[in-house]
């Protein structure tokens, strides 16, 4: 606990400092980056400490002046597991950071960035180790307010604007939610200190319908389940690409831990939760990908790629919660442990993706999938990271992502010889979404990777791009390396999740897990060694053409061209063409919209095809919502006149009437 407290002081510092001197821009990034690298490192060593060690859990509590509210912090494993993206991708994202801003345009921006940047990972954590309701809504606020101006950093544009605005009524409204649920909570625990939450469990039950849904609400939005999910493909186009990396990485996550903590209060969960989940996570998944498949923009891609991997989050959580339900020590184990993994799986991955698109659109300039291709040999270091990283994303062996949606469809799978027809029904779900995503997703980033990296270029801006400054490629290398690394050490992962299962269910029994590691980790093995085969065996293959083709001399040769002698970029497949037989099959869900204009007469001099696909949920439901909303708002603008003596009067009006309400 004090090497975390002094890694947060580090951060705090860096951030402060960095403001402080933000007239000389060199320095400012200097006390920002070396603030929050020193303070990441710090802080994820104490996490690895924790998780690594038999130690007590640890906490801190001090009286604070703010009503009902205590600065009550405190480190258990399930906080120190959240630690481990959060300091991780922080200080990675503060070395890439420290180069991609550093432009001239940036440089009054640098001291208010790095503030702003260190009071995200500052309210990160303490949202992970607050045990205080009050304490807990501070850091949650000044989470959404930190990120607000970062997604706004270059707020001249009015998309950026309309972005941020987005941003902050979507994550207000969750807020605004999870008031309730906080006040309903310590009302019928008698206090809103976390740990009278679990001791007044008795108290809770016939309300834990009610309190469950308030927090799959007011903390799904944040993670950004369906249909909540509205302010991640606006916010991080919007943001620098190291701040898309931190937000979509690891600030969505704090959605998750609070329904993972949410579910230690509760007591013995119903399966109706667990169907909800499943339903959800089912639903987010597959719209998500669907939706991510039919982008053009690189970062409303990986965007939408979040929505799903949410979903594949909630689908584990979901079995979990019904082997709880049903005395099914396995699939707890299974489900919990595989939606673990699957937050620090995707932390990694999708971090190195959103570093692999800030560096395609600093070396390339645009970020419109249609207006790339061939940028492999121009940005090698940035290109095979973000394969590594697509194929994680996708799914498959050998690498990291493989092993949580696998330990998933292992939970669903065991669920289904277990329970009986009627409760195997949510388990048949979970491996039919798992699958559906998986198949969409390979599809999604094979078009993603494929129009980006390989083929010609289709633009000025690709033919002219160039690799980008070492500063950024190291933190691509990090976390594609570590993509590997964990994907290779798979035998390993539930020993490693073990302390954080125990920690917030007691479903499981010390018997019971090593039962299960003893059929899982040969498993586990078998996948391993079948998939470094093929990859042997490929790698065999392609040694030995390379060595017979080097014996010949190279020719080019004219082949069949349709009567092209000169064929162009144009004649290569485009990310929504190579999407359109699966968004044609899919349209009623992704809104497919065509725009084409066809060749007339015998000599036609021009002609087009244009598709694009609007998110439904988002102008079917929430813009009317939105607009409604701020037309009954504006007939109210009249209160604000502008005149200082008029709000003071309101203040005092205000007090006013809440002295007479507690004096009556």
């Amino acid at each position: 606990m004090n090497l975390l407290l002094v890694a947060l002081t580090f951060i705090a510092a860096g951030g402060f400092g960095a403001f402080v001197t933000q007239t000389t821009p060199k320095l400012s990034n200097g006390f920002g980056l070396g603030g929050a690298i020193t303070g990441s490192a710090l802080g994820l060593l104490s996490a690895i400490l924790f998780l690594t060690s038999p130690l007590p859990v640890e906490s801190v509590r001090l009286p604070w002046s703010v009503p009902y509210g205590s600065f009550y912090i405190e480190l258990d494993a399930l906080s120190a597991f959240f630690l481990l993206p959060i300091f991780l991708l922080t200080g990675l994202s503060a070395v890439y950071g420290a180069r991609y801003l550093w432009e001239p345009k940036n440089e009054k921006r640098l001291g208010s960035h790095w503030l702003f940047f260190c009071l995200l990972a500052v309210s990160m954590v303490m949202v992970a180790v607050s045990r205080n309701a009050i304490l807990f809504l501070v850091a949650w606020e000044v989470m959404a307010l930190s990120s607000f101006f970062l997604v706004t950093m270059d707020d001249e544009k009015e998309s950026v604007q309309q972005a941020g605005w987005t941003y902050l009524v979507s994550t207000h409204l969750g807020t605004m939610v999870l008031f309730f649920f906080f006040i309903l909570i310590g009302h019928k625990s008698g206090s809103l200190d976390f740990d009278h939450f679990a001791i007044a469990e008795s108290n809770l039950y016939p309300h834990a319908n009610l309190l469950f849904s308030l927090a799959l609400i007011g903390f799904g939005s944040k993670a950004g389940m369906i249909p909540l999910h509205i302010w991640l493909p606006e916010a991080h186009p919007a943001a620098p690409s190291h701040v898309s990396a931190l937000m979509s990485g690891v600030m969505i996550k704090t959605g998750i831990y609070g329904i993972l903590r949410t579910l230690t209060w509760l007591g013995h969960p119903p399966v109706g939760w667990a169907l909800t989940m499943i339903i959800i996570g089912s639903v987010s998944g597959v719209i998500g990908v669907l939706m991510a498949l039919s982008q053009r923009d690189l970062k409303r891609v990986l965007a939408y790629s979040s929505v799903e991997n949410i979903g594949i989050i909630f689908l584990g959580i979901g079995i979990g919660i019904l082997g709880q339900a049903t005395g099914t020590p396995a699939m707890t184990i299974l489900g919990y442990g595989g939606a673990l993994w699957h937050i620090l799986n995707h932390s990694i991955f999708k971090g190195l993706l959103f570093f692999g698109a800030g560096s395609v659109l600093h070396g390339a300039k645009t970020l419109d999938l249609e207006q790339t291709g061939g940028l492999l040999k121009r940005m090698p270091w940035t290109g095979i990271p973000f394969l590594i990283g697509a194929v994680a994303i996708s799914g498959l062996p050998p690498l990291n992502g493989f092993i949580s949606e696998f330990m998933i469809f292992l939970g669903a799978f065991h669920g289904i010889q277990m329970l009986d027809a009627l409760g195997a029904i949510p388990a048949i779900l979970t491996i039919i979404a798992l699958a559906s995503i998986g198949g969409l997703s390979v599809a999604c980033f094979t078009r993603t990777f494929g129009t980006l990296f390989l083929g010609h270029p289709r633009s000025s801006q690709a033919s002219q791009a160039h690799e980008v400054k070492q500063a950024m490629r190291l933190p691509m290398v990090i976390l594609a390396t570590l993509c590997v690394v964990i994907g290779l050490s798979a035998p390993l992962t539930l020993v490693v999740v073990k302390p954080v299962l125990v920690s917030f269910t007691n479903d499981i029994s010390t018997t019971g897990y090593l039962k299960l590691l003893s059929h899982v980790q040969p498993l586990l093995l078998r996948m391993l060694i079948i998939t470094l085969l093929f990859a042997v065996i490929f790698a065999t293959i392609y040694g030995l053409r390379k060595y017979f083709l080097s014996r010949k001399v190279a020719s080019d040769s004219v082949t069949w061209d349709c009567g092209y002698v000169q064929p162009t970029s144009r004649m290569q497949y485009t990310a929504s063409s190579f999407a359109q037989p699966i968004t044609n099959l899919t349209s009623g869900v992704t809104r497919l919209q065509v725009h084409c204009k066809k060749p007339e007469g015998l000599f036609p001099t021009d002609g087009s095809f244009e598709s694009e696909s609007p998110d439904g949920i988002k102008e079917g439901f929430w813009s009317p919502v939105f607009k409604s909303t701020e037309w009954f708002l504006l007939r109210f603008r009249w209160i604000q006149m502008g005149s200082i003596h008029l709000y003071i009067l309101y203040i005092a009006i205000t007090l006013s009437a809440l002295l007479i309400w507690k004096l009556r």
